[in-house]
């Protein structure tokens, strides 16, 4: 008997989804920072055993769009409960409340499986664990709950067993070696994007998207030119930043990355570029490949 089945992780932003998923994965496949809205697509990570498939969806953080893109990435989320066969909702030590209460409603009138995990309990004590554990407990009542560390593992193998015995029989969707859907440029744009995150203050992160225009594989190296977008000349200055010091530190801590994830050498060129108002204009959303309305 094979089972196989869409996992889909759902909950507010920096709830730990990503790290849950790769942590099942065992790449890093979802970047990871502490900024708010770092995944804006939805993500795949395959993990096949012998008799099983796992397709698990990471997608954004719930919010409440503010433009065009943020629709576009509630998109993602809204379509993450049209195929689950298993739906993870992830919250975390001191939350109250889902941001969208639609959403939250079809959490708890859903049909399928749903498991409810309550993460970041290494940031609590005992009194506290069981409070949330508690108060969810009686908002999601449909849910089987499990107290989780994504970051240090705690509790992560029995949820990943227990997911197992809920997929349903079926053969495998994709091809046993397969580990995403998302093909290499993807995952440099990525890669980029995370060090932006990490390196860059209030608006630059949430005005760039990357495009990777050239991906030439050799047998030694990979060679790749990545264009960052921004929306404003001001914000090009601040990313470049004095004598291209600030984009250095980006290409270099990305190369070093994409070298770990493609295990060879890379060589990376950076460029930047003005896109006005990408974020707001459904022709360039759709061109990064954002859902559409």
């Amino acid at each position: 008997m094979h089972k196989a089945g869409f996992v889909n992780i759902i909950g507010n932003p920096n709830v730990g989804k990503s790290t849950l998923m790769n942590a099942f994965v065992g790449e890093k496949l979802s970047i990871i920072t502490s900024k708010a809205q770092t995944t804006r697509h939805r993500i795949l990570g395959i993990v096949n055993g012998d008799d099983f498939q796992m397709v698990l969806s990471d997608t954004p953080g719930i919010i409440k769009p503010a433009y065009e893109l943020q629709e576009s990435m509630m998109g993602f989320v809204k379509s993450a409960f049209e195929d689950a066969d298993v739906l993870i909702y992830m919250v975390e030590i001191g939350e109250k409340e889902l941001k969208d209460e639609a959403f939250f409603n079809k959490i708890t009138s859903s049909k399928i499986p749903v498991l409810l995990l309550l993460n970041k309990i290494d940031n609590s004590n005992q009194e506290q664990l069981e409070e949330q554990a508690a108060l969810w407990q009686s908002k999601v009542p449909n849910a089987e709950f499990f107290p989780i560390s994504a970051l240090k593992g705690f509790n992560v193998k029995e949820v990943f067993n227990r997911i197992i015995e809920l997929l349903p029989e079926s053969p495998p969707f994709y091809p046993k070696d397969q580990l995403t859907d998302k093909p290499e440029r993807f995952f440099v744009n990525e890669k980029i994007r995370e060090k932006i995150l990490m390196h860059y203050k209030k608006e630059i992160p949430y005005a760039v998207e990357v495009d990777t225009e050239e991906f030439f594989e050799e047998e030694n190296i990979i060679r790749m030119r990545s264009v960052i977008m921004v929306e404003r000349e001001t914000q090009k200055g601040i990313l470049i930043g004095h004598k291209g010091s600030a984009l250095k530190r980006v290409g270099v801590e990305a190369r070093k990355d994409l070298e770990k994830f493609f295990d060879k050498k890379v060589h990376l060129e950076l460029y930047v570029k003005v896109n006005k108002n990408w974020r707001s204009n459904q022709n360039q959303l759709k061109r990064f490949g954002y859902n559409q309305k």
